[in-house]
């Protein structure tokens, strides 16, 4: 997909990757709508704030009326709360599974009309390196992620014949707020990893391994676990 003269919809794009991401799209020509839950948050020059909630059902058909001539979906929003989950708050788990997972649903079910009526385009979910590796600790983000890759696999075959091409971007930890107490060292650039996620949707590419760490997990996959 040609990135150039796109409508883009970033969602999360006050901070971290989602502002890199906006930022790099305006720079490629893209028309930008940076969504927040709070718009009066996104200070970027060049786009149009967007209010939009990836919890809350009203908010996202706003939204998409509001950006009815989208042709790029960047679901990027998200949380991580570092709650386990047998030990961790149900009530915590249900909100990280809502906003990485039910909430890039429906947001992509909002906008899947909107992209096809405008000739088609593409989606990109931001994923995780955790979406392979579930450290305990990490167990409700890690099975949110899980999630999402699934739905970004099998909405990847469902959009393909109305237009719709569905990347998804796995990445490790990045230097944002999300990751603030992880040494620096081990913190990818977050500008850096948005320059690979677009490069990755110009060239239709369905998954983008922004990190060594991610690429590392991605081939050991078909390794035996270790036993007990």
């Amino acid at each position: 997909m040609e990135l150039k003269n796109a409508v883009a919809v970033v969602t999360g794009a006050n901070r971290g990757l989602g502002r890199h991401l906006a930022a790099q799209l305006v720079e490629r020509g893209a028309t930008v709508y940076a969504a927040a839950r709070r718009p009066e948050t996104v200070d970027l020059p060049g786009v149009t704030p967007l209010r939009l909630d990836v919890t809350d059902e009203e908010s996202i058909r706003a939204a998409a009326r509001t950006a009815s001539d989208a042709t790029l979906l960047v679901n990027n929003a998200g949380i991580s709360t570092g709650t386990p989950l047998i030990a961790g708050s149900p009530e915590a788990v249900r909100l990280e599974m809502d906003t990485n997972f039910f909430g890039p649903l429906a947001v992509t079910r909002a906008f899947t009309p909107v992209i096809e009526g405008n000739g088609g385009g593409a989606v990109l979910n931001v994923l995780s390196v955790l979406s392979w590796l579930h450290p305990a600790g990490l167990g409700s983000y890690a099975a949110a992620k899980a999630a999402a890759w699934a739905l970004t696999d099998a909405a990847r075959e469902e959009l393909a014949p109305r237009g719709i091409a569905v990347s998804g971007l796995h990445v490790g930890y990045m230097d944002t707020d999300m990751a603030a107490g992880v040494p620096a060292g081990q913190k990818a650039d977050p500008a850096a990893v948005a320059a690979q996620a677009l490069s990755g949707i110009e060239a239709g590419l369905p998954e983008i391994l922004a990190d060594e760490t991610t690429r590392y997990v991605k081939q050991s996959l078909a390794a035996s676990p270790n036993a007990g």
